[in-house]
């Protein structure tokens, strides 16, 4: 029998957090999140998204000890102001006993009806900044800390829990000797030009600190015609800054900027803290530190985090100018492999971007919907 409880203590967030290092302790692709970060995202008073959001968090238990984990969340700002009537649940974790991941789903069921929502979808988190889908191809494949990493029979809980794919996402890598300066060195001399643009070289975080608000207002901007978006707002863009930057090369931040200094288009990259992670296992201190450290300073493996574009200037070949900029650093770091993070298999402009440099699918996601009623 499958008991439910409901996390209500830190001791039992703390557990919460910590099942999946059991679950994937055998495994040599599994990439654990950093416990502190974990908790602190799980926590009412840090994480601002909670002025927006609700979130529930239930432990599966079986013979007394936990086999599953599950949160159930309700993005108000989307429920509200884009009329989306969607349960959201994420952190969804199970042994392979349907009995487990069935009483689980229910839970989010439950809360959904009573808030006289439509339908569930998962897994996802609070908002776009956050993971999203359940790894259907790409098992042998090492995680990365901004995507979930899952056992193959996930996927079989979602179908028997009456599930059906609601939106697919793929990943894709390409060595950076792919990339031929050729086919953007020329265009974007031109862009520049035309548009009257420059690219911001930025050494140190407290240079790049003055853009990012703009950067998500642009972020909000570029992705808003983007099924599932939920905008960022102020008071959450002042935690993902604390979040976020400081983990990121300030050089591996690009900024664009027209003649009246106006931010048109920004992209992100992060050094690929996969292994570091796995090394901490979970723990900043007292090492784990000086392993994210080591990975910024030396990593010659990348990860394309986010591109934007201003939806005024969208298809001009702006990427041109962006890429042209990135050629320039990856080449003086010694870069070896790019990356890029899960993106929508229906985003045709997106993947048009990254033609050019020959990129090959080596892992696929997909999020499930469930009707309520």
């Amino acid at each position: 029998m499958i008991k439910i409880k409901e996390v209500k203590s830190k001791k039992e967030m703390k557990l919460f957090v910590k099942f999946p290092f059991s679950l994937y302790k055998n495994s040599k692709y599994w990439v654990p999140p950093i416990i502190s970060q974990e908790l602190a995202t799980f926590n009412k008073k840090k994480n601002p998204i909670f002025k927006d959001a609700e979130a529930r968090f239930f432990l599966a238990y079986k013979n007394g000890e936990i086999v599953g984990r599950i949160a159930a969340i309700i993005n108000w700002l989307e429920v509200k102001t884009q009329d989306q009537k969607k349960m959201r649940f994420g952190w969804f974790d199970f042994i392979d006993d349907i009995e487990v991941s069935k009483t689980l789903l229910d839970e989010v069921y439950k809360i959904g009806r009573a808030h006289h929502l439509t339908y569930a979808e998962g897994p996802v988190g609070f908002s776009n900044l956050d993971k999203v889908g359940v790894l259907s191809e790409g098992f042998d494949h090492l995680s990365s800390m901004i995507s979930w990493y899952n056992h193959p029979y996930y996927v079989k809980h979602y179908e028997n829990n009456g599930f059906k794919i609601e939106k697919e996402y793929s990943e894709s890598k390409f060595p950076f000797a792919n990339v031929k300066p050729e086919f953007f060195k020329k265009a974007q001399d031109l862009i520049k030009k035309r548009y009257q643009l420059r690219a911001l070289n930025l050494t140190k975080t407290e240079e790049v600190m003055p853009y990012v608000d703009r950067m998500f207002d642009l972020f909000n901007a570029s992705y808003s015609s983007l099924s599932s978006f939920v905008e960022i707002t102020d008071i959450q863009k002042t935690y993902f800054k604390k979040k976020f930057i400081s983990f990121v090369n300030p050089e591996y931040i690009k900024f664009v900027v027209d003649k009246d200094d106006k931010l048109v288009a920004f992209a992100i990259v992060m050094p690929r803290f996969a292994k570091a992670l796995q090394k901490m296992n979970g723990k900043l201190f007292p090492f784990g530190f000086a392993k994210l450290l080591d990975a910024k300073k030396n990593n010659k493996d990348v990860v394309f985090y986010l591109i934007g574009v201003h939806p005024a200037y969208q298809n001009k070949g702006f990427h041109a100018v962006i890429f042209n900029e990135y050629y320039e650093t990856f080449k003086s770091k010694g870069i070896i492999n790019c990356y890029r993070t899960p993106e929508l298999e229906d985003n045709e402009a997106i993947h048009k971007i990254w033609k050019h440099f020959d990129p090959k699918v080596f892992k696929r996601r997909k999020t499930y919907k469930k009707m309520l009623s």
